[in-house]
């Protein structure tokens, strides 16, 4: 197995446990949090994906999928359209209403999108620094496994959520 097919294969089950977390939901319970201050379904799912959007688009040097694919515009939210929502407080996580198929639709774009990339790189590829703003700096490596993790965590709270609104 190839490190893109590794890869691929991480990001593939990311878009398994998202799909079983939101497939089927209405807008009320994707909306419902599990107790007070806590995030939601939509929002976990939404954020989860803006963040690998952002972060594959910028490494591969394409436009988001949210923007390019008209998915602000689905989604309508009263958010800035680079908005990933990291930092988010409580009143922001409340104003994402979104309907399942919604939520799927870009996350499944986001997905295609990224096993695309995922397909031009090369092993050396990965040790590309791609963010030097940290050190050591961030190859290409080890901002594409931080945003499996980060990715694969939300999916998980999403999953448990489901089973707490459900």
């Amino acid at each position: 197995m190839r490190t893109d097919e590794l890869l691929a294969a991480a990001f593939d089950n990311i878009e398994g446990v998202v799909t079983r977390a939101v497939d089927g939901l209405t807008v009320d319970q994707l909306a419902q949090a599990p107790a007070p201050g806590a995030n939601t379904i939509g929002w976990l799912v939404w954020h989860l994906t803006r963040v690998q959007d952002d972060h594959v688009a910028e490494v591969a040097g394409t436009e988001q999928v949210y923007t390019a694919q008209g998915f602000a515009q689905r989604f309508a939210l009263p958010f800035d359209d680079r908005e990933t929502g990291y930092g988010m407080d409580v009143e922001d996580v409340a104003r994402l209403r979104a309907e399942a198929v919604t939520l799927l639709d870009y996350h499944r774009a986001v997905h295609a999108a990224t096993t695309t990339y995922l397909r031009t790189l090369s092993d050396g590829d990965l040790d590309r620094v791609v963010d030097e703003q940290w050190d050591p700096p961030v190859t290409l490596g080890v901002r594409l496994v931080s945003v499996v993790t980060d990715d694969l965590q939300h999916a998980g709270q999403a999953a448990y959520v489901r089973g707490l609104v459900t």
